[in-house]
């Protein structure tokens, strides 16, 4: 009996240890800004993998409220220590909002996925969009920087993570920017359609 039960823990836990890990690298919007952890598009997207690849996956939710792409490209060497399997890059919009120069921003994004593409790493890329209140040409840019870079190392582009979401009241909290519990179930819909892709 008892041997057994040795053998069933260490099932368990070789099982727990070999989980792949998916690394989802952003900013407020990925860290669940303005709803619990546990409401945010990550989890919500491990509950799905859950159901479909019976624990063979293991979220990790790496946003960050305020996060440029320059403070992504560091957490991302420290990421790179846990050996990830997937990273879902959700970086820029803050460097949009802050008028950033897009090459500096787009210098940093491709430096991410070089790094993941060096080390074996699959990488799937958010494309964000800025309000039109912001310049026509730095958001035609900015907008062009996304499809650029996807080209250009031949990564998944998703087009737009806020998609039925961004400008839709009822599914942002009070500051009209941030998802609510709603239109995180919307964006973990978008994302993870893309993301089963690579699975």
């Amino acid at each position: 009996m008892q041997k057994l039960i040795c053998i069933t823990l260490l099932f368990f836990s070789f099982s727990t240890f070999a989980q792949k890990k998916i690394i989802f690298l952003g900013d407020s919007l990925t860290e669940g800004y303005g709803v619990d952890k546990d409401q945010a598009y990550p989890h919500l997207i491990q509950i799905k993998l859950d159901k479909k690849k019976a624990g063979e996956y293991k979220v990790i939710n790496g946003g960050v409220s305020g996060s440029t792409t320059a403070s992504g490209l560091s957490r991302m060497r420290w990421f790179m220590k846990s050996k990830p399997y997937l990273i879902v890059l959700a970086l820029g919009a803050n460097d949009g909002l802050r008028g950033v120069k897009v090459s500096e921003s787009k210098k940093n994004l491709e430096t991410v996925i070089k790094m993941a593409q060096d080390n074996g790493i699959k990488i799937i890329l958010c494309e964000m969009h800025l309000p039109t209140n912001y310049g026509k040409e730095y958001r035609k840019n900015f907008n062009q920087m996304y499809k650029d870079i996807s080209q250009k190392y031949k990564v998944d582009i998703i087009p737009f993570m806020l998609a039925g979401v961004g400008g839709v009241k009822e599914m942002n909290i009070s500051d009209g920017i941030h998802p609510n519990v709603e239109g995180h179930k919307v964006v973990a819909d978008n994302v993870f359609k893309f993301l089963e892709k690579q699975l």
